[in-house]
């Protein structure tokens, strides 16, 4: 595969002021502190020739295990590279620490800056604002399926929504090829697709079931078991049946949008929805309805 702008350096990087936040990493001024993940510390940073304010994600593995999320780290830039849409976050370069036997001991993701908050922090109110936002997560998901290419981890916390209403899916460093079928175990627990679990190869439907399962919970306030959380045995495959609906544990829930959610997170891959394109045509009918008939109730459509 092109390396591209992975560059390996050497040098004293990352030192701290006091044991806090490092005033540089890898060369690149430390602005602030944006949050952490699953092995890695995100920052606001400045280039240190062109002064952009861009994401900077730092690994510094301690452990032989912890070399998974440098992997990790190193599959967000080759993905983030491909990636053109404006609801994907692009990797801008990338860059690596190692002894003099090839280790690494530290690694650096550029990334673009994307002001928003994420919606685990803040769930969006109001129907239409809702549909909007995941019209556009589907319409992102759609752009990375054309390359090829599925997500593998969709939930609230990698869907960021800017003061204007877009949405960035971010965290690139589970997706894959399709047809892809993974050694371990790779997701999250809460939104995992049953194919996930099982270790079989994913596909864009398993992308539809991250995208149902993150709907339903914004749409409900609580998680839909999955296969993973119901400890992986045989008949779990029963349980489809036996999840409320949205509509059942939301009333404001639009019926088409209940049925649509629960279509998306069946077992059974092939007996979800047709793509992404069929998704954001189904979000876009729900979504001018509720707006032609709130807009003759006289109500606001955003609070509807």
């Amino acid at each position: 595969m092109d390396r591209g702008n992975v560059m390996d350096v050497t040098g004293d990087y990352g030192n701290s002021t006091d044991g806090g936040m490092p005033r540089r990493i890898m060369g690149f001024e430390v602005l602030d502190f944006i949050g952490e993940g699953a092995g890695s510390v995100l920052y606001a940073v400045s280039h240190p020739q062109t002064a952009q304010i861009l994401g900077l994600k730092h690994v510094k593995p301690k452990t032989d295990r912890d070399q998974r999320f440098v992997e990790q780290l190193e599959n967000e830039y080759h993905v983030g590279q491909l990636v053109r849409h404006r609801g994907l976050r692009r990797s801008i370069e990338m860059k690596l620490n190692r002894t003099l036997f090839r280790k690494v001991t530290e690694a650096a993701l550029v990334l673009e800056l994307f002001e928003g908050v994420s919606l685990e922090r803040q769930p969006p109110r109001g129907m239409t604002t809702i549909i909007d936002i995941f019209i556009q997560v589907a319409e992102a998901l759609d752009s990375l399926h054309s390359i090829g290419y599925v997500h593998c981890d969709l939930k609230p916390n990698n869907i960021l929504v800017g003061p204007e209403g877009d949405v960035k899916v971010i965290d690139l460093g589970q997706a894959c090829p399709k047809g892809t079928a993974k050694a371990r175990i790779q997701g999250t627990p809460d939104y995992i697709a049953p194919e996930q679990v099982k270790c079989e190869a994913v596909s864009t439907a398993t992308d539809l079931y991250n995208f149902g399962a993150t709907l339903y919970w914004v749409l409900c306030g609580k998680n839909i078991p999955t296969l993973f959380t119901l400890k992986r045995t045989e008949n779990s495959f029963l349980y489809d049946g036996g999840i409320p609906t949205p509509i059942e544990l939301n009333p404001l829930v639009p019926e088409q949008l209940s049925n649509l959610v629960m279509e998306c997170i069946r077992t059974n891959p092939v007996k979800r929805p047709h793509g992404m394109r069929d998704v954001i045509l189904r979000l876009e009918i729900i979504q001018h309805v509720l707006k032609k008939k709130h807009s003759g109730s006289g109500m606001t459509p955003a609070l509807a």
